[in-house]
C-alpha cells in the first residue's frame, strides 16, 4: 500500500506562484513520513488574500529555491507510486503551470483525488472539505500548512481504503470506479468518477 499526498500552497492566484509544497508518504497502511519545502516563486508577489490563507510572507521564501530544483528531489517518488491529492486538479495544474513557466517537461505523474473518493465513501456529509473530512475521521491538523494537508491527504485515503476494505491504494480508485488522472510532458488526463456509489458498497 505505497502511495504520495501532496499539497502546494501558492503565492497569489496563479497556479504557476507555489510558494510551499508538502508531501507524504504512505506505506504498509500508515503515512510514513512528512516534509515540507518553501519555495521561492518566481514572481515574489504575494496576495493579501493567499498570505490571509497560508500565513507565509514573500520574507519566509527569499532564500529558498525555486520550483524545479524543489521538486527535482522528489521526482522519482512521484513518478513511481500512485500521487494523491485532496482537490487533485488544483495541485496538478500547480504542477503543470509551473513546471512551464520554467520551460521543463512534467514528469508523468499518476494521481488520483481525495476529495472525489470522500463524496463516494462519505456521501452524507454537509462538506468534504479537507478539514471537514479530517474531523469525520477524527484527524486532527493545522489547515492550510502543505506539509499537514499532505498528511491529512493520505489519512483520509486511509480511512477511505478501511472503510471500503481495499488493500492496496492502488486498487481504491478501481473500487470507487474512479479514473486516475496522468500528467505527462505532452499534456494531462483528468481524474474522474464514473459513478455516485461503488457497487459493493451497496451490499
Amino acid at each position: 500500500m505505497r502511495a504520495l499526498a501532496i499539497d502546494f500552497e501558492t503565492a497569489n492566484e496563479q497556479r504557476s506562484s507555489p510558494c510551499s509544497v508538502g508531501l507524504a508518504w504512505i506505506e504498509d497502511g500508515a503515512v510514513i513520513r512528512v516534509e515540507e519545502r518553501l519555495i521561492r516563486p518566481r514572481d515574489m508577489r504575494f496576495s493579501r488574500f493567499n498570505i490571509a490563507v497560508h500565513g507565509i510572507l514573500p520574507e519566509h521564501v527569499e532564500d529558498a529555491a525555486e520550483f524545479p530544483e524543489v521538486m527535482e528531489e522528489f521526482e522519482a517518488d512521484l513518478s513511481d507510486t500512485l500521487v494523491i491529492a485532496h482537490n487533485a486538479s488544483f495541485d496538478m495544474s500547480v504542477i503543470r503551470a509551473t513546471y512551464a513557466l520554467y520551460g521543463v517537461s512534467c514528469p508523468s505523474i499518476d494521481y488520483a483525488c481525495t476529495l472525489k473518493m470522500a463524496k463516494v465513501v462519505w456521501q452524507d456529509l454537509a462538506s468534504h472539505r479537507l478539514n471537514e473530512v479530517s474531523r469525520h475521521i477524527d484527524f486532527s491538523f493545522k489547515h492550510h500548512n502543505a506539509a499537514e494537508d499532505a498528511h491529512a491527504c493520505g489519512e483520509v485515503a486511509l480511512a477511505a481504503a478501511r472503510k471500503l476494505n481495499v488493500a492496496s491504494l492502488r486498487d481504491l480508485p478501481i473500487k470507487l470506479e474512479m479514473t486516475t488522472g496522468r500528467l505527462h510532458a505532452g499534456g494531462y488526463t483528468p481524474c474522474s468518477v464514473k459513478r455516485a456509489t461503488p457497487s459493493r458498497q451497496k451490499r
